[in-house]
């Protein structure tokens, strides 16, 4: 992403608000805008600093972390020129009622403590991956939809044509299990396909953002086209 994604560390543990933030800080394209420790610091520092992202505790001293967020949307309602903020809980309530609540109060995601920094790191990069989606959309297709909400049952999704359903299912079932990322032969390798039609569906799943492709240099000849599942 060429602009920084500003967040919002919110936690009443100085020490674990630290640690998110370094985590933050460590990610290209993001920055920590601030840190609050408390509800009523979350909102006044939300309405200073205007983050892209909140990453939310539930339990804070003064109101719960979901209070927050209801807050910060009903002052979005009021005032339609405020930028309008992400949420992403991180916390250890794992009440089903409550990751409800904080799902229809507009979170993204869910994370439960403990876990460690690479799934933070992850949700980090889902969130701008969703964000530079929303960006680029004009007017959005279903299958624009489906892929944003992940919405769309197995087998359902519009394939081009020589594509099948079971394979391209196939090929996201490797490269979930390689969060790290897989060539094209490595991909064909582990699904048992030839490596030209492995490299058809990874095109097919970078075409429709659900891959992200990089770039290995080494020795001669050309880059490895490297291929990590962000959909």
């Amino acid at each position: 992403m060429n602009e920084q994604t500003k967040v919002l560390v919110v936690d009443d543990d100085f020490m674990v608000a630290k640690l998110h933030g370094r985590c933050v800080s460590a990610m290209d394209g993001f920055t920590v805008a601030g840190v609050a420790h408390s509800g009523t610091e979350a909102l006044r520092a939300a309405e200073r600093l205007h983050p892209d992202l909140v990453l939310l505790d539930v339990y804070l001293p003064d109101m719960d972390g979901i209070a927050v967020l209801r807050e910060l949307r009903a002052a979005e309602e009021r005032d339609p020129a405020r930028p309008r903020v992400d949420a992403l809980f991180i916390t250890a309530a794992r009440d089903a009622e409550v990751v409800r609540s904080a799902l229809r109060a507009g979170a993204l995601h869910y994370l439960i403590k403990p876990f460690n920094q690479a799934a933070l790191q992850e949700q980090l990069r889902h969130v701008a991956a969703l964000r530079a989606r929303l960006d680029d959309l004009g007017e959005a297709r279903q299958e624009d939809v489906d892929r944003i909400f992940g919405t769309r049952p197995p087998g359902s999704r519009e394939l081009p044509k020589g594509l099948a359903a079971h394979t391209a299912d196939l090929v996201e079932r490797v490269l979930r299990a390689e969060p790290g990322g897989l060539s094209a032969s490595q991909c064909a390798e582990a699904g048992s396909l030839s490596r030209v039609s492995a490299r058809r569906y990874l095109e097919f799943f970078a075409d429709t953002g659900r891959v992200q492709v990089t770039l290995r240099y080494g020795g001669t000849g050309r880059p490895e086209r490297r291929y990590r599942w962000v959909g």
